[in-house]
């Protein structure tokens, strides 16, 4: 059963060694476990119902609760202490395009606002509730089914709440992939990727998610919208672009026509360990900008490294290796994939080595990514054990070109108020997306951990875009990242956004507060 106030099944669990707890305590000082509510004291504080009653309408406590917050540090805060707030009025569970647009038109009769739901795992407030009005919450996990495969054009139409494993299980079943793996791959859904300009681990060979989707059917307020699939067009702007990181402001999205590969003949991660991160980054620069059978470089700074070593453990025998090869003071760890048929597959290991020996570094192959790709579902499964020790863990992303990479990543990993730790996870020819995890640990109080949680937010933002970086480069917008939009867009930019609403919702319905 998935938790209702954690991350995902409540069977699964990652313990935490004494090494790490002892590792943590140094860096973040000693935790202080919370005193958590529990489900039946939060249960009975979800108010009545303002919905009138509908047959796809469930409003009972459970429902409600199970989809009143996404899997931000602030939805975690207000789950684990009970004080969630504001609730959805009922949930509803369409099985089809038509029950969508029938709930649609319900809200409209009940002035509701709507909440489209897939895997509930936004991390930047999407899923919540942020107006005194009677609220519907559609969750779409009924709309799950491969509609169509065109191997000769390598399209697959999906329903759009498909999550990511019946997603692939349906592709592979035919020979097919899609090769999107967010960390949330478990339980996130193809139309959530979609909403939220999603990027997997695996981008670097596939792509993130705007350019795997081909096509997409979307029921607005105003109607049904179809953007058909198309190799390529230049009849004016792409209406697509219009709803790929809407967040729901303009509609819900029922299917989605995606671009599919054929599964590889050869699929695995390696790992290589650098001298230095500077030596690390110029690497990965160098391999970014190669057409390999690559599909992820994941470098992580020597602070990240250390954390991760001591998290798995780190064999004696390596640690002897490495400082033979002289890579073990400052050691940075390369995780890499390579995917593609066997020549190219080997083609793509070889120079990988090279470009590692060339900036001084040494390549350990598949044996080094074993671990990280065996328990690479699993790892955000810590948050539980690290919130039951007394830690909180928040992570930000964003996206700069190289010139600018390596001073940010510098800056990011000081941050005030928190122990960071950094890694570039997506590369690009031209630059590459940083990803930091902050690890603070519990106040006493839950608005004191909010309270030191919102000045981390704002410190990072802010070195964010003074550093000409994306404020979000794969987890959206929400509410979190709400106010800094506008550095990126521009004033006219916000507003020519608004406007889509206004036309494709005029009334106001849909998923009010997020993204503007």
């Amino acid at each position: 059963m998935r938790r209702w106030n954690g991350w995902g099944d409540d069977q699964t669990t990652y313990a935490l060694t004494g090494a790490l707890e002892r590792h943590l305590s140094g860096l973040a000082g000693p935790g202080r476990p919370p005193r958590d509510a529990s489900r039946e004291e939060v249960l009975a504080r979800v108010p009545a119902s303002r919905l009138p009653g509908h047959p796809l309408v469930d409003t009972s406590p459970g429902e409600r609760l199970a989809h009143a917050r996404g899997q931000s540090l602030p939805d975690w805060v207000a789950t684990r202490s009970g004080r969630i707030g504001r609730f959805p009025d009922g949930v509803a569970r369409p099985a089809s395009r038509e029950e969508v647009r029938e709930l649609l038109a319900y809200a409209a009769r009940a002035g509701a606002g709507i909440i489209p739901y897939g895997g509930g795992t936004s991390v930047t407030g999407q899923v919540n509730v942020v107006e005194d009005r009677p609220t519907l919450t559609v969750f779409l996990a009924a709309l799950n089914r491969l509609l169509d495969l065109d191997g000769e054009s390598g399209l697959a139409t999906f329903q759009a709440g498909v999550a990511g494993p019946s997603l692939e299980s349906q592709l592979q079943a035919r020979g097919f992939t899609l090769g999107h793996y967010p960390q949330s791959f478990e339980y996130s859904t193809l139309g959530g990727w979609v909403a939220t300009r999603s990027s997997g681990q695996f981008s670097l060979g596939y792509g993130r998610i705007e350019r795997l989707v081909a096509g997409m059917r979307i029921e607005t307020p105003r109607g049904e919208l179809a953007c058909p699939a198309l190799p390529a067009s230049a009849a004016g702007p792409d209406l697509k672009e219009v709803f790929l990181g809407s967040e729901g402001r303009y509609g819900i999205i029922t299917e989605v026509t995606v671009r599919v590969s054929r599964r590889p003949e050869r699929e695995y991660c390696g790992g290589s360990f650098l001298p230095s991160f500077a030596a690390g980054v110029a690497a990965v620069r160098e391999l970014a900008r190669r057409k390999l059978a690559l599909t992820m470089l994941r470098l992580s700074t020597a602070d990240e490294t250390g954390f991760g070593l001591t998290l798995s453990g780190l064999p004696a025998w390596l640690g002897h290796y490495l400082r033979l090869k002289g890579v073990a003071g400052g050691k940075c760890l390369l995780v890499y994939g390579v995917a593609g048929a066997g020549k190219e597959a080997a083609l793509a290991r070889r120079e990988l080595g090279r470009a590692v020996r060339r900036h001084g570094g040494v390549d350990l192959g598949p044996a080094a990514g074993r671990q990280w790709y065996k328990n690479r579902f699993l790892l955000p499964y810590l948050r539980n054990s690290l919130w039951e020790a007394g830690y909180a863990v928040d992570t930000l992303e964003t996206a700069v070109p190289w010139s600018a990479a390596g001073r940010l990543v510098d800056q990011l990993a000081d941050l005030e108020n928190a122990r960071t730790f950094v890694h570039l996870s997506h590369v690009y020819p031209d630059g590459c997306s940083v990803y930091v995890t902050c690890i603070l640990r519990l106040a006493r109080d839950p608005e004191e951990t909010l309270a030191g949680w919102r000045v981390l937010k704002g410190a990072a933002s802010r070195t964010i875009l003074a550093a000409g970086g994306t404020i979000s480069h794969q987890h959206g917008v929400g509410t979190d990242h709400r106010e800094y939009l506008e550095a990126e867009k521009g004033a006219l930019g916000l507003e020519i956004l608004r406007e889509n609403g206004r036309v494709l919702d005029p009334a106001g319905l849909m998923n009010a507060g997020k993204l503007f």
